[in-house]
Parts: structure tokens; sequence; C-alpha cells
């Protein structure tokens, strides 16, 4: 199992300062196959400055969960240390 990439990313407005909505579209690799689907994460930003990252996926993967939302929630960490979600 292997994230490619997330694409369409957008961000939600939120009124809380300290969190971030977002919605897209996750390429995984399952299985030497590429497939699509639909996700939702949230970044909280505690007061101690740790991000706790939240993660539903919209479509049902034909795949292990925990593993697979392990992944994306590092995937999604290192996007946003980068800089390339949405502001």
């Amino acid at each position: 199992m292997k994230i490619l990439q997330l694409k369409d990313i957008t961000r939600k407005d939120v009124p809380i300062y300290y969190r971030r909505h977002y919605s897209g579209i996750a390429v995984l690799e399952l299985l030497n196959k590429s497939i699509e689907r639909r996700i939702d994460f949230m970044i909280e930003t505690k007061p101690t400055g740790v991000k706790e990252i939240s993660i539903s996926i919209s479509e049902p993967v034909d795949y292990p969960l925990t593993p697979l939302i392990k992944e994306l929630k590092q995937f999604v960490i290192k996007l946003d240390d980068s800089g390339g979600l949405p502001g």
C-alpha cells in the first residue's frame, strides 16, 4: 500500500482558527493497482503546538483501515509542513 498523492484539495471555511478542514481525493496504490477515494480530513493544532489529524474516507476500501489511516496521516503532516495545503 502506498499513498501516491492527494489531489483536488479544498479548504472548508471553519470559524475556529485552530482547526482546518479539508476535502480531497487520495490516490492510492493497493495491490499493484491505482484507486482514488474521496477523503475529508481535519488538522487541529493543540495549545502545545502538536497537530492532531483526523481522517474519514467516504468510500469503502478493500484494505485494512488502520494502516491506511496511519499512512494518510503521515502524508498529510508532510504535505502541511511543506506548505502543500491550501491556506
